[in-house]
């Protein structure tokens, strides 16, 4: 393990430079305020989003950045004002820490669309500091962007919800999409992937699996339960299934055709993007001829956060995961870019800094 230079009082792995490469850091959380939240972090997932800003993907990385933002943990100190959180209590922490809270989206609990969002990491907050995320031993928070973690509901489990997991709820709610018996095409099968599948096996729908790869189709029908799987580069399966679709959800980041995917939907039929392809074309008579609608979406708003943790305890829904150390994690990064995890990361922070 590196020499820990840096002073402070919270623990943590960041990045330097391009490289993407963590080591040991520490750094300076601020005192709770009268609205604050102080967590001890137990668990935090690991998105591919940790991959984009280490290595400046995005070109707008500041070092030394502290990733993550699938955040779960144990309350250790409320301000003053708090009323919902008490010491004790399990929580989480999501994809942005800040907002104006005064907006239209805000007012409407779409914090996430609000144009003063603070991300969770990577972010500048309203005091110029820049948020730095979960890979640390704890995190302190406002408590309008922390959420409440049933009892009973393993911490473990529940990191991946704050992100892949709202990601794939959102647009389904957005879109009616909890309709038992309707059908669900879910392109892709990892970190947002297999919650599509969860989250739409637990609303009733026919589930069918795309992807590149036959390797995975023992995993969507066994081991999460879809109805089918397709593999998208054979023609003759997807000809099979033109029409007969009423959504889609695309997960898949690398670039890859829509037009063959919008022709699986039924009339009217919906398909949402998840993720970020460089670029993205689409044929008009796919869109027009069959009155269907092609959206896009990214994480959700605090009240659709909240209804989504519940929605997973009540109904026993829990990510696919694989428990590593801090000290794995540069493995972990490269095995993720290498699509190489079932099907989520999640950090044991809390045994990670002992």
């Amino acid at each position: 393990m590196a020499v820990e230079c840096e002073n402070g009082n919270c623990h943590a792995w960041a990045a330097r430079d391009p490289s993407g490469i963590l080591s040991p850091y520490k750094f300076e959380r601020r005192t709770v305020r009268s609205d604050d939240v102080s967590l001890r972090i137990t668990h935090c997932g690991v998105c591919y989003a940790d991959v984009a800003w280490t290595r400046n993907m995005l070109h707008n990385s500041m070092y030394p950045l502290v990733p993550g933002h699938e955040i779960a943990g144990v309350v250790t100190e409320v301000g003053s004002e708090v009323k919902i959180f008490k010491v004790g209590d399990h929580v989480g922490v999501g994809t942005y820490v800040s907002s104006c809270q005064d907006c239209e989206n805000c007012n409407g609990f779409l914090e996430n669309h609000c144009s003063k969002n603070v991300f969770t990491f990577n972010g500048v907050d309203a005091d110029g500091s820049v948020t730095k995320g979960g890979y640390s031993s704890h995190i302190v928070v406002h408590q309008r962007y922390c959420f409440k973690i049933p009892d009973g509901y393993p911490l473990a489990k529940a990191a991946p919800l704050l992100c892949a997991g709202i990601t794939v709820y959102t647009p389904m709610m957005r879109h009616n999409m909890k309709q038992p018996g309707k059908s669900l095409g879910v392109i892709g099968l990892g970190g947002l992937g297999h919650m599509a599948v969860k989250f739409g096996k637990a609303f009733g729908l026919k589930v069918t699996v795309f992807s590149t790869s036959e390797s995975k189709r023992e995993e969507a029908t066994s081991l999460l339960g879809a109805h089918n799987f397709v593999l998208s580069s054979d023609k003759n399966q997807m000809e099979t299934l033109k029409g007969s679709l009423h959504f889609i959800l695309d997960t898949t980041s690398a670039d890859h055709p829509l037009d063959p995917y919008l022709s699986l939907l039924k009339v009217g039929g919906v398909m949402v993007l998840l993720s970020f392809p460089s670029e993205i074309k689409v044929h008009p008579a796919n869109l027009n001829l069959g009155a269907r609608c092609l959206s896009g979406s990214v994480t959700g708003g605090t009240k659709d956060t909240q209804e989504m943790i519940n929605f997973c305890a009540a109904n026993k829904i829990y990510p696919e995961i694989e428990m590593i150390k801090i000290n794995y994690i540069n493995e972990a990064l490269q095995r993720l870019i290498g699509r190489d995890v079932r099907f989520r990361f999640v950090i044991d922070i809390e045994n990670s800094f002992k």
